[in-house]
């Protein structure tokens, strides 16, 4: 009893705890130095050989075309939905966000189900003699990753331009200026930060994706590294190095331009503007309706026609076309278990930080907050080789770990405890200095007080934060391949293995099991507040 007090002491005075935090989170990208400085060889060569340079160069060609395409789709869709009189607003801010419950491996399977033999596209297309094209390579990972990552940019864009007042493009039109001139004097400029700040976001999600690269055979930097883990460890480390390197720079070059980017202090007004279409409403109605067409409804539709014709076949494994409703069982009890534990770890983990950077803004505190919010820049994959070749070379007793379900917690914490960083700060500073100082007149310890006055007040903020980590557990790939204990299947594996096998209605199935589950967390824990733009 006496250890439970100290812990929990430890929480509530988290300056100390708050330093070690952060060092945990800097570890891995600590880890990859070392391992490169001793291999420095092998990591020049990384910077000085076409061979190995290519596929960063694919990287970075990928991350630019898809950030800057759905800078175009969030942006115009964002200004469509809020600041036209095209039907149905309230509508199109709903569903135009929905793309992100469809991870990016599950995206790329859709496509290639489409047009698989006996798929949607291909019967559509053998009626007029056309073979299916080979969906792989650079277009088809193109395709994907800007429908299914346009969201991030409409989201903060639609959140800024709902806000601006009406008066701003009321007196540009008065000045003589159109609707479209208009937008790009007045509603850009005031819009830029959100817009970069979200193409940044789509750029780091691209170059970081494993799973859409490697189903779709795009010979990116991520895959280069999977495949070259084991032959050749060292080439694996250095690229990982490289990717985290380029994924560090992006993230504090977009810290520093939107520091510098300029805005006017706006308040939202009750009166929104609608900007008339008039013969453009149609048009901007079809477009509106074919994004959200190709994003969401075309993946989805493609699942459930693999799901429903194996399902229709039986329930036996006789052949591809087949599911069983019975597989679905294990993986989606283990996806739920892990999930949840992560997303209570991840809370426990960085809320002394949050803690610490709230109440006590000491500059240890305010450092411990940078490095775990920064450690969400390195892709999971990198990560996760980290913690592979730090457990296989660490001594015997802390070796045995490698492929646990515990190792496999503390990746999915380091590689998604940013997410919890900000809910749990709000939390914190959610709670009234006022009542912490009343119980401690009355007599409460430290402990006391954190657990029968602030936790209780912190819990809704703390649950969300939760719920954030345990919604991307969810949907992650690359840790859970590398790490989970053999056996152990998520839903996110199963489409990964059913894809491989080519089991596509089992693949479809799982797939679907999974979206719909996000849907849900989606909505529920980023979704309910947008719909509140207006």
């Amino acid at each position: 009893m006496r250890v439970c007090f100290r812990l929990v002491s430890a929480l509530v005075t988290p300056t100390l705890p708050a330093a070690v935090i952060g060092a945990l989170f800097a570890a891995p990208f600590v880890y990859l130095v070392i391992r490169n400085v001793q291999a420095v060889d092998t990591f020049a060569a990384t910077w000085a050989t076409g061979r190995t340079l290519e596929p960063l160069a694919r990287t970075l060609a990928l991350g630019v075309a898809v950030s800057g395409a759905a800078a175009t789709l969030g942006t115009g869709a964002a200004w469509l939905a809020t600041r036209t009189d095209t039907p149905w607003r309230r509508v199109w801010l709903i569903v135009l966000p929905l793309p992100l419950v469809i991870p990016s491996f599950i995206g790329a399977f859709a496509l290639l189900a489409a047009f698989a033999p006996g798929g949607l596209a291909a019967r559509a297309l053998d009626p007029l003699g056309i073979a299916p094209p080979p969906v792989q390579g650079f277009a088809a990972a193109f395709t994907v990753l800007t429908l299914l990552t346009y969201p991030l940019v409409f989201l903060p864009v639609a959140a800024r331009i709902s806000h601006l007042p009406a008066s701003l493009e009321e007196s540009a039109r008065l000045l003589g200026h159109g609707p479209l001139r208009s937008f790009f004097s007045v509603v850009m400029p005031q819009a830029a930060g959100a817009v970069l700040a979200g193409s940044l976001l789509v750029f780091l999600y691209t170059i970081s994706d494993f799973g859409a690269v490697q189903l779709l055979r795009f010979d990116a930097l991520t895959r280069s590294i999977f495949s070259s883990r084991l032959l050749n460890p060292e080439l694996a480390l250095a690229l990982s190095l490289q990717l985290g390197i380029v994924a560090l720079a992006i993230v504090i070059a977009e810290r520093a331009l939107t520091r510098s980017q300029r805005r006017i202090d706006v308040r939202r007004e009750i009166r929104a503007l609608q900007v008339p279409l008039r013969r453009w409403r149609l048009p901007a109605t079809v477009a509106l309706g074919a994004l959200v067409t190709a994003a969401l409804l075309a993946p989805v539709g493609v699942l459930i026609y693999w799901a429903v014709r194996g399902l229709i076949r039986g329930s036996t494994r006789a052949s591809a076309l087949v599911t069983d409703v019975g597989s679905m069982a294990e993986p989606t009890l283990n996806t739920a278990a892990v999930s949840a534990v992560a997303g209570v770890a991840a809370v426990v983990v960085v809320l002394p930080v949050a803690y610490a950077t709230v109440r006590g803004r000491r500059r240890a505190a305010e450092a411990a907050g940078a490095l775990v919010t920064s450690g969400f820049a390195l892709p999971g994959l990198v990560i996760s080789l980290s913690l592979v070749f730090w457990a296989l070379g660490a001594p015997g007793f802390i070796g045995v770990i490698y492929q646990t379900t515990p190792l496999l917690i503390i990746a999915y914490v380091l590689n998604f405890g940013a997410l919890a960083m900000q809910p749990s700060q709000v939390a914190v500073a959610g709670t009234p200095r006022t009542l912490t100082d009343v119980a401690r007149t009355l007599g409460l310890g430290r402990v006391r007080r954190f657990l029968r006055v602030e936790l209780p007040l912190m819990l809704p903020g703390l649950l969300a934060a939760a719920g954030l980590v345990l919604l991307s557990t969810m949907k992650e790939l690359p840790a859970t391949l590398l790490l989970a204990p053999p056996g152990f299947q998520t839903l996110a594996t199963k489409v990964w293995n059913a894809t491989e096998d080519a089991f596509l209605a089992d693949a479809s199935l799982a797939s679907l099991v999974l979206v719909a589950v996000s849907a849900v967390l989606t909505y529920v824990l980023i979704l309910r507040r947008a719909t509140a733009i207006r």
